[in-house]
């Protein structure tokens, strides 16, 4: 099978160049699946941190003036150039990630290509200025925004990010995952040759603990997006704090799939799975566990036990490839160490377990892995593993499936399943968490994403991302 060649970069991209970085060695890139170094990247610096803010700073007067239909064409035109670029930036991300390739087109390339040109459509309508008695209410760019994005989605992370500022008038810096940086380098290269303003979009790479932490706290830039852990997501509020910028967190999740009394068993059981293991696992919004009647536990189980053999773990450029690997030996060994947790605490193990998946003797595999019996005193229900483990429980009354959802410090997604929808959409009510699916619904890039308690705050993608990138100034004029 073909894999990418090695990608090493030596440069950063500030105000329209590629420049040398001021800092000191390289981040390599491994590919998960093969254990083998694909790339690398510079290490930047505080001081390539205040060459990109300097040059994003310079830009905003201009590009904040640029009319909609300008913004409209950067948008339409970034979009274009990802479906163009779609097989090379897909390959990139699966051989960085881990992600199978199927996935990898769909999800982490298409679906950010669909983003950037929601935003240019909403555009078309969006309504900058109103009036409310004697007051003028108008919507302006925030200023200079800086991005720390994950490696799980990188892509979409980023785009998700960019195209909202994008759309506000904003410039920004960026700084990507160390894990999976090489497809940000790409689209640095795909925004080089549009015809952005210089100093709008800049690329700075490096470690968290020293670019990222700076750029949260830089006292000339204005606001900070982050999507990640929510203890560095706790990280960059207290280093922006001293400067009251505005700062937006995506961070975990342990998200619930609840099915109710009246739900089909054999649909439950089959749609678990895809829920819990999306991405291999590693996605905050995965639906990890799945709370279900206690009459309906045996028959649940039963179907989970059954289809879990076809969700092969392998080669994620094989197109049979459902379960990639972990992204790391280190994520491997955090979510086999929670595999063994669950063992140790007595849950009932019906698939999975320690060890790599059968035929596989390297990459940062784990095998995907289902517990029943859990109870919410188990670490394996209420930390976020991060992996394809899925933990099953049951309830009595629906009070009681209610009280076991919210149960859990974070509250980013959800899942209801019932015969009747609008009984599942009574239940969603009740859930603490940022988003519910109901039935399977499909995700909405128009509807906002994000989540309650420690998963975070601010939200991102349709009107409500757009949002998070502009100020409110209100002009109150005489009353005649």
């Amino acid at each position: 099978m073909n894999r990418p060649h090695m990608m090493r970069r030596d440069s950063l991209y500030i105000n329209g160049e590629w420049v040398s970085a001021s800092g000191d060695g390289v981040i390599e890139v491994v590919n998960p699946a093969t254990e083998e170094v694909i790339g690398s990247v510079p290490v930047g610096s505080q001081a390539d941190v205040d060459a990109a803010v300097t040059a994003a700073r310079a830009a905003f007067p201009d590009w904040r003036t640029t009319t909609c239909e300008e913004r409209i064409a950067t948008l339409n035109a970034l979009s274009a150039a990802i479906k163009e670029n779609t097989e090379e930036l897909a390959q990139t991300i699966t051989a960085e990630v881990g992600t199978p390739i199927g996935y990898s087109r769909m999800a982490m390339v298409g679906t950010p290509r669909v983003v950037a040109r929601s935003y240019a459509k909403m555009l078309e309508t969006f309504e900058w200025e109103e009036e409310v008695r004697n007051s003028l209410i108008i919507k302006e760019p925030i200023g200079v925004c800086a991005f720390i994005t994950p490696w799980n989605f990188p892509l979409h992370q980023i785009i998700g990010k960019v195209a909202p500022a994008l759309a506000a008038g904003c410039t920004m810096v960026l700084k990507p995952s160390k894990e999976a940086p090489l497809n940000a380098f790409l689209l640095a290269d795909i925004i080089d040759e549009m015809d952005l303003p210089d100093g709008v979009f800049n690329l700075v790479s490096g470690h968290g603990s020293d670019v990222g932490e700076y750029m949260s706290s830089h006292h000339d830039i204005d606001m900070v997006s982050f999507t990640g852990s929510t203890g560095a997501g706790v990280r960059v509020s207290q280093a922006a704090a001293h400067t009251v910028k505005r700062v937006t967190l995506e961070l975990g999740g342990k998200s619930a799939n609840v099915a109710l009394d009246d739900a089909d068993p054999q649909l439950v059981g089959k749609m678990a799975i895809g829920a819990c293991y999306q991405n291999s696992g590693q996605t905050c919004s995965a639906l990890t566990r799945l709370i279900i009647p206690k009459s309906m536990n045996d028959e649940v189980c039963e179907v989970i036990s059954g289809r879990i053999a076809r969700y092969t773990a392998g080669d994620p450029l094989d197109d049979t490839t459902r379960c990639g690997p972990m992204v790391s030996a280190r994520q491997q060994a955090s979510v086999s160490e929670y595999i063994q947790s669950g063992l140790d605490e007595g849950a009932t193990l019906i698939a999975g377990g320690m060890g790599m998946p059968d035929g596989l003797e390297s990459g940062f595999y784990v095998k995907p892995t289902v517990f029943a019996d859990v109870t919410p005193d188990m670490a394996i229900w209420q930390e976020e593993i991060f992996g394809p483990v899925l933990v099953i429980t049951t309830y009595e009354s629906e009070e009681e499936a209610l009280a076991l959802a919210n149960d859990s410090i974070y509250g980013l997604s959800g899942g209801v399943w019932s015969a009747d929808v609008e009984r599942a959409m009574a239940f969603a009510r009740g859930m603490q968490t940022g988003q519910v699916s109901i039935n399977g619904g499909p995700f909405n890039i128009s509807a906002p994403f994000g989540g309650y308690k420690m998963s975070g705050n601010g939200r991102e993608l349709g009107l409500h991302g757009l949002d998070e990138f502009l100020e409110i100034k209100s002009i109150q004029r005489p009353v005649e």
